[in-house]
Parts: structure tokens; sequence; C-alpha cells
């Protein structure tokens, strides 16, 4: 039978998405307008999961978590709390409240479908749970953490990649040399807005940013390396690989910086002078894991990485620096401007660097 999705919102045009997000898939959606008719619902309606709004009249999305977790009928029903309030406060009192999971909205569909399914799948798990006997807990146990660990997953990295690492975690995590094009995406002026802004201006501005430049990072499937305050790491053609990677990565650095162009209309409204600088490499690294048992990172190591921090550092707001090693591979594709050589920080020889304009 078809999985029932109970979703719930006081908001007219968020239920009209949601159901449009969730009608393509071979689920019963039931609707309901606020926290009091979300308890009704679940008692008629008996969902596999509820998506829920947090901040609501009558009764708000924490009130109806814990009054289905209060309920024995009701207490394993999973709970999708969606939210603009993306605190990690909120997050923790979401998720004390006996929420299952947490996506911010506007939500990226990949990512709450993931989700959704992911859920779904745990539950359908849990009630397999029931009918088996003792004999078979402990397999069942192990399949439900291995989906627990790819919904955990799926919060940091997008779901392809995700369902690719958790296939063949092993090997993909094992430190190997390949070719691939590194981003690293820095704010010009950003230091100067932290030290004037106050330190909850900053985390909002730095959430909105970081949210918008993961959709492109998401659309492209490229891997989120890691975030440092406004910088931001990406890698192509690795762990999942990438045809046309140099390709594809140039395609994204100029989505990203035309969202940054539109970005600053209101930025500059507030006060805040910043803007996108970029620098971009192809080439061989070496990749895998790093760090300590119990906090283990995933990360690149040699020069190439060290190359496109650098020209990233050069480069002024709206610029894309690239080198000319990588500038060959996409030259036919793509207009470059030759700058003056580059003297870089950790590099002995001058660098002859181009700044990529446009798609011809």
């Amino acid at each position: 039978m078809p999985n029932k999705i109970l979703i719930v919102d006081d908001e007219p045009f968020n239920l009209d998405l949601l159901e449009q997000e969730l009608m393509e898939y071979e689920y019963v959606i039931e609707r309901a307008v606020d926290g009091v008719d979300a308890l009704e619902k679940t008692e008629s309606f008996a969902p596999d999961l509820i998506l829920l709004d947090y901040m609501m009249p009558k009764m708000s999305g924490l009130e109806v978590v814990k009054q289905l977790r209060a309920n024995e009928k009701h207490k394993a029903i999973p709970v999708i709390l969606l939210t603009a309030k993306a605190s990690q406060e909120d997050k923790i009192a979401g998720l004390d409240a006996g929420a299952d999971d947490y996506v911010t909205k506007p939500f990226d569909s990949f990512e709450l479908l993931a989700r959704v399914r992911a859920m779904l799948r745990i539950k359908d798990l849990h009630d397999q749970l029931d009918e088996w006997n003792r004999t078979l807990a402990d397999k069942v146990q192990q399949q439900v953490s291995e989906l627990e660990r790819m919904n955990r997953l799926k919060r940091y990295l997008s779901p392809q990649i995700a369902e690719t690492i958790l296939a063949d975690e092993e090997n993909l995590f094992k430190t190997h040399r390949r070719e691939i094009t590194i981003v690293f995406l820095d704010l010009r002026g950003f230091t100067a807005f932290s030290d004037s802004a106050e330190p909850e201006e900053v985390m909002d501005f730095l959430r909105d940013y970081h949210a918008e430049m993961g959709k492109l990072i998401f659309k492209f499937a490229a891997t989120l390396e890691r975030f440092m305050g406004d910088g931001i790491v990406v890698i192509f053609n690795d762990p999942i690989r990438c045809e046309n990677h140099v390709q594809k990565a140039v395609e994204m650095a100029l989505e990203m910086r035309d969202r940054v162009k539109e970005l600053r209309t209101a930025w500059l409204k507030k006060g805040f002078d910043l803007d996108l600088g970029v620098g971009l490499a192809a080439g061989y690294a070496t990749l895998g894991t790093v760090g300590f048992e119990g906090r283990m990172d995933y990360g690149t190591v040699g020069n190439l990485p060290n190359l496109a921090a650098r020209l990233c550092a050069e480069a002024r707001g709206g610029q894309i620096l690239t080198d000319q090693k990588t500038m060959t591979k996409i030259e036919e594709l793509f207009e470059t401007e030759a700058l003056p050589e580059l003297q870089l920080k950790g590099i002995n020889r001058a660098v002859v660097a181009f700044n990529i304009v446009k798609a011809k």
C-alpha cells in the first residue's frame, strides 16, 4: 500500500507547494491547517509520516510533537519539522521535543524528498521489527542504523553523494590520488563587515549565504569539502566521478558569481559592501580522511588546493581566477581575460592567471 503523509502548515501556499513536490510519487496526502487539526487528522488518517510546520496558531509544531510522543498509539510516527527558524537552539528544541528530523524553509526539493524517503524507509523497517521474531531483531536494527546514518549524511551532502558514499564507504574514504577541480569561494569585505556587525547578524547572514551557495553546489552534484566562515571549498570528480568536471566547476562558479551579484543589491541597502571572489584550479591531488578517531573530515592535500586558495585570495569582487594549465582545458568554452603574473604566497614561481568572464 502507498505511504500516507500528513502535511501541516497554516499557510495554504506552503501546503500547495509541499503537495506539489510529493504528488509525483505514490503517496497518499492529507492536509492539516494548524496544530489542533493535525492531531485530529492523525487520529483519522493514521499517517506514516508527518511534515510539520514549526510556527502555527492555536498550537505550535513543538506542542504537536510532544502530544504525539505522549500518545502510545502515535509516538512512533516519524515527524519532520519544517521551519524558517534555523538557529541551533531551535533545532535542539525541536529534536528534544521528539521530532526525528529538521528541514529549514525555503527547502531544497531534492533534500526534502531524500529525507522523506529515508524516514519512510526507517518506519517501514520499524514496522517489520514488530512482525519479525527476536532472532532477526539484530539484523533489522543494523539496517535501521544504516538508514539513520544515511539520513545524517544527507544533512551535509547532496543525496546522490551520500548514497554513493554509503554504498562504497570503505574504498571511497581511503587515501587516493585523483584528477579533480577544486573551487575556493571567499567574500571580499567580510572581515570589515563582521567587525562592525553584531554576531547574531553575522550568523544570520552566513546562514542565508551558505544556503544560496549550497543550492548551486547540490545542483552541480559537487562535493562540499568544508565551510570556513565566509569561505567555502568545493570539489568536483571526487568522491563522485564527474565527466567534464572542469567545465562543470566553471559553470557553477559563474552561476554563484551571478547569484551574489543579485544578492548584493539587498546587501548594499543594509550597508553590507560584500562581493564574491573565486579561485579555481584543476589537476591531481591526494584525497581522503583527515582527523582523529571521533572527528574525521574528508579533504584534499597537495599543491592544487593551495593554488586554488591563493588564487581566491587574489580575486577581486566578481572575479573567478584560474591558472594557465586549467585555462587551457576550458578556453574553447569560456571567455577569459589575461592578468599580470601573480606572485602567490607559498608558491615559488610566478603564476600566469586568467579571469573567467563568461561562457562563449
